[in-house]
């Protein structure tokens, strides 16, 4: 544990970020979790979950929680997958 006044203020931030970095991070997961369901059954729904699957993945590349290469990756492959199961 931080002794130090300073010390003990960024720890306290660094939890708050992280915290929210978590948060996004789950969300993006649940997002892509979600597609991927919904390509393999076939679902009228792909499209909007698709957008939102885009949407998450996009927001988590804006904070930092993941790379933009990382997240282009991500976005090609749920493209591809969607385009193979149609």
């Amino acid at each position: 544990m931080p002794i130090i006044k300073s010390a003990k203020k960024a720890l306290r931030s660094s939890m708050r970020k992280k915290l929210y970095n978590d948060r996004r991070s789950r969300t993006m997961k649940d997002a892509v979790k979600t597609v991927k369901k919904s390509i393999s059954e076939k679902s009228k729904e792909t499209v909007k979950d698709m957008s939102a699957a885009y949407q998450a993945i996009d927001k988590a590349a804006k904070r930092g929680i993941i790379k933009k290469n990382a997240a282009a990756r991500k976005k090609s492959r749920l493209m591809k997958m969607a385009k193979k199961s149609a």
